[in-house]
């Protein structure tokens, strides 16, 4: 009996040409698993399974984890405030291990000695789905075609459409260039074409998918309430529901107001720089929410560390270093951070802006008799000069000092 091999299948190009390379160069028994995360347009292909059995594959497994990503991963880079390089909310990141894991639970079921991906040698997939796939079953082969290119033979599109015409698989592949792209729930983000050159204007007209321009957003704001309870949505515009389905609507709204589109030049793990543009409507709306509910309820040192941690937690992400002691340990301080995120945030959308426009909470830590320019019961105005030499003792004795030596 043939050694199984779990190949992470998609159905384009790639994926199918990797099955008949498996079964000729290593003689495996190839299962393939498509892992659902909201990508919706390749698993709507009712083609998929008669795709991959005609290309080789013993099996497919097509597996819905929409709800596990957004639920434990999704959420606590939310809970966390992560963003990558100022602008980057993870999309593709946070997926990339729930995925390794998924895969990795199909090969031990199926008693798979190897997992192959079709991740490039050049990008941030290979690590995040390598890095997982060691950490969580480190007896498993890895197989990355790409990076074996005397064995692949294979550099163009062409190349791959030709190998799979002979070995009898003549499916609807165009010979044509088009942007390279990664969706699932969270996001879609895409690359290149005139995106490889930074000094060119992104064609929006072609390139968006789940959004407008802000110029073609409507003229008339769009009002939203977000429900939380210790830092997880609960409810938009008074209907409740579960993360992803809260998450789907925010990309709805966002994604007709011009929210969340973002084009950057952003630092690879593997050393080089990338020109992507991503679309987050639903993401940076709940975001932004989030950290608007947070405003009222964490104090000043847990947000100035929670701030940092976030940053540092976007890092471990986006390296592919989900499943290690440290994001685990980051993750358990955001978390007790969440205990009293609960309450009601309210927005408006605008041509790719996101307006407050109120925010409630019962564990709020806004009290008006304090902060008013009016003399509260709880602040006496001249306990402030006592606080200010104290503050400022430091500034004070060095300023003394440099006076005499002058």
């Amino acid at each position: 009996m043939s050694e199984k091999v779990i190949l992470a299948y998609s159905g384009g190009l790639d994926t199918t040409a990797i099955i008949p390379w498996l079964k000729e160069n290593f003689g495996y028994d190839v299962v393939c698993v498509c892992i659902d995360c909201g990508q919706e347009e390749e698993l709507t292909d009712d083609n998929l399974e008669e795709r991959a059995l005609a290309s080789g594959a013993s099996k497919l497994y097509i597996e819905d984890v929409v709800d596990e990503f957004c639920d434990d991963f999704i959420m606590p880079c939310v809970q966390a405030g992560s963003v990558y390089e100022h602008s980057y909310l993870l999309g593709t990141s946070m997926a990339r291990p729930v995925i390794a894991k998924r895969l990795v639970e199909i090969a031990r079921k199926e008693g798979a000695s190897a997992i192959c991906h079709g991740a490039t040698g050049k990008g941030n997939d290979q690590i995040r789905f390598e890095l997982g796939i060691h950490a969580l079953a480190p007896d498993i082969r890895i197989i990355a075609p790409w990076r074996m290119p005397e064995v692949w033979g294979m550099n163009s599109r062409e190349e791959e459409i030709e190998y799979c015409k002979a070995h009898g698989i003549d499916l609807p592949f165009s010979m044509g260039k088009g942007y390279s792209r990664d969706r699932n729930l969270w996001h879609i983000s895409h690359e290149g074409l005139e995106l490889e050159d930074p000094s060119v204007v992104p064609n929006y007209d072609k390139l968006l998918v789940m959004s407008v321009t802000p110029e073609k957003a409507p003229d008339k704001e769009t009002e939203i309430t977000l429900t939380f309870e210790k830092g997880v949505p609960t409810s938009l515009n008074g209907k409740k529901g579960t993360v992803a389905e809260i998450i789907k609507e925010l990309n709805a709204l966002g994604g007709a107001n011009g929210i969340g589109i973002v084009d950057i030049v952003e630092n690879r793990v593997v050393g080089m720089k990338s020109r992507g543009v991503y679309e987050t409507p639903g993401g940076t709306i709940l975001m932004a929410a989030h950290d608007q509910l947070e405003e009222l309820i964490l104090d000043r040192e847990t947000m100035e560390t929670k701030k940092n941690l976030g940053s540092h937690f976007a890092q471990i992400v986006y390296e592919g270093k989900w499943f290690t002691p440290l994001r685990e340990a980051i993750q358990a301080f955001v978390t007790s951070t969440q205990k009293y995120v609960t309450g009601e945030v309210k927005m408006k959308l605008y041509k790719g802006n996101i307006i407050k426009a109120g925010t409630t909470s019962p564990y709020s830590l806004y009290d008006d008799s304090l902060a008013s320019f009016t003399t509260g019961d709880l602040y006496d105005h001249t306990d402030a000069t006592g606080f200010i030499n104290l503050f400022g003792l430091p500034l004070k004795v060095r300023a003394l000092k440099m006076q005499n030596l002058k």
